[in-house]
């Protein structure tokens, strides 16, 4: 079924325009002005009727899609979900890289790995692994089978401070993501339980939470990092099971969180008898501030990958689940996958007992602190956050800038960024900034010119702001 006459009257709706064109959405389809699988006008038809950018409508439309509203099906067009309930996730987890669209772009929009030998490391770690394949490969992979790598992880994690943790205490997984997959399913309970996370947050979390029927709570933060107060008025209204912070490098704003504030979450934490995940995935090599697992250690599950320090095809991650936990959270990774592949799980062995991985991290956080130090050059008067060994910065835009604008008045220039509310929940909280995050596979140079080609749009404001 077609429905391009419909025309929404966005004046019914207060605040900025694509956030006003979903509750015209949301609208049209609660009273049946837009039945199930009725097929909307084109982002260009769209924004041509309503006198509006496409930028507007594209955005309003993915965010319908988000909340599973609308049902995108490519070469077919954008249609009303059908009411026939739908199974799974409703959208990608991340966007294919389309190599026509990015050529001659500087795409900062997720941090890249930059090329210091993974590939040669790699190559001659599984050459010296065909020497010793045996027949156990044959078998399933066991969670007891890999007691050997967890070991060698709690040695990867000597920087930082997590209190007594051993190899039991260590689940295994493939990637962070799946970590907080398996948290979720270990900790969570009942019909649509209740998580809370940053009001600025990687959107891993929304994906896991949606996976785990699970509700999600924003709250807010500050130059610090998490608001305790706000935790608490949580807790105390709407009883929680899990919490989902960033202590070391908060994604997307790149703040630190002190030790006092640390404590003071792990104390709420202990007093409303919640959960802690605590994400450590852009981890710097080394910390002196304690973590939530050494602060709560009976409630924090700490989640760490190599993807954001090696490589991320490697898939690795790994859980120090809270103590006395490290069986539930082994044995939730066995009813997922049994265990680790043997060609991932040996490979990643071998690069951690013969020192190879701490190499590579140490020449990656070289090459990433090499592009930051280009980037803080030429951006650095203006209000931006950063923090040495992470590859994303935190800029803020001055007076006159809207973020949606100017991501796309940056996409006109040929850079690629993230606005903030990439980072937030659709009825969240998104102020006026940016992330750009550090592409491995551009030079210093190139990323230098995408920041003068910023600092240039910085400078020179629109006249009108319209979204």
């Amino acid at each position: 079924m077609t429905n391009t006459n419909w025309l929404p009257d966005l004046t019914q709706f207060p605040g900025p325009k694509y956030l006003a064109l979903v509750r015209a959405l949301r609208e049209a389809v609660r009273v049946g002005t837009l039945p199930p699988d009725s097929q909307l006008p084109t982002v260009r038809e769209l924004a041509w009727q309503m006198k509006v950018t496409p930028g507007t409508v594209s955005r309003a439309y993915q965010l319908a899609t988000q909340e599973g509203l609308l049902a995108a099906t490519v070469g077919r067009g954008t249609f009303v979900a059908s009411a026939t309930p739908r199974f799974g996730p409703t959208q990608s987890f991340y966007a294919e890289r389309d190599p026509a669209y990015l050529a001659g772009r500087i795409d900062m929009r997720s941090p890249r790995m930059p090329d210091v030998g993974q590939g040669a490391a790699f190559s001659a770690a599984m050459a010296g692994l065909a020497d010793i394949v045996a027949s156990d490969w044959l078998d399933y992979p066991s969670q007891r089978g890999e007691e050997e790598l967890r070991h060698a992880v709690v040695g990867w994690l000597q920087g930082r401070v997590l209190g007594s943790v051993t190899a039991d205490d260590i689940a295994l997984s493939y990637g962070g993501q799946s970590a907080i997959n398996l948290m979720f399913q270990c900790c969570l309970r009942g019909d649509r339980p209740l998580v809370l996370i940053e009001d600025l947050a990687y959107a891993g979390f929304r994906h896991a939470a949606r996976l785990s029927r699970a509700e999600l709570l924003a709250l807010e933060v500050d130059d610090e990092g998490l608001r305790p107060d706000a935790l608490e008025a949580a807790c105390r209204k709407h009883s929680p099971q899990v919490l989902c912070v960033t202590t070391e490098a908060q994604n997307p704003t790149t703040v630190r969180m002190p030790e006092h504030r640390r404590r003071e979450i792990a104390d709420i934490a202990k007093t409303y008898e919640i959960q802690i995940i605590e994400d450590d995935c852009y981890s710097i090599v080394q910390s002196n501030i304690p973590s939530l697992r050494a602060l709560a250690p009976d409630r924090t599950w700490y989640v760490g990958s190599f993807s954001k320090s090696i490589s991320a095809a490697l898939r690795l991650g790994y859980v120090v689940c809270p103590s006395g936990m490290g069986q539930a959270g082994r044995l939730t990774a066995q009813h997922s996958f049994f265990g680790l592949a043997r060609p991932v799980s040996d490979l990643c062995l071998s690069l951690l007992s013969r020192g190879v991985a701490a190499e590579l991290r140490s020449a990656v956080q070289l090459g990433f602190t090499d592009r930051l130090e280009g980037v803080v050059n030429i951006l650095g008067a203006y209000d931006l956050s950063w923090q040495h060994g992470l590859p994303f910065v935190w800029l803020r835009l001055p007076s006159g800038w809207r973020a949606s604008i100017f991501a796309r008045m940056a996409e006109t220039e040929g850079v690629l960024l993230r606005s903030a509310d990439e980072f937030a929940l659709i009825h969240g909280r998104a102020p006026n900034a940016v992330r750009l995050a550090l592409p491995g596979n551009h030079s210093r140079a190139q990323i230098e010119e995408a920041c003068r080609r910023l600092a240039r749009l910085l400078d020179s404001p629109p006249s009108e702001l319209s979204v």
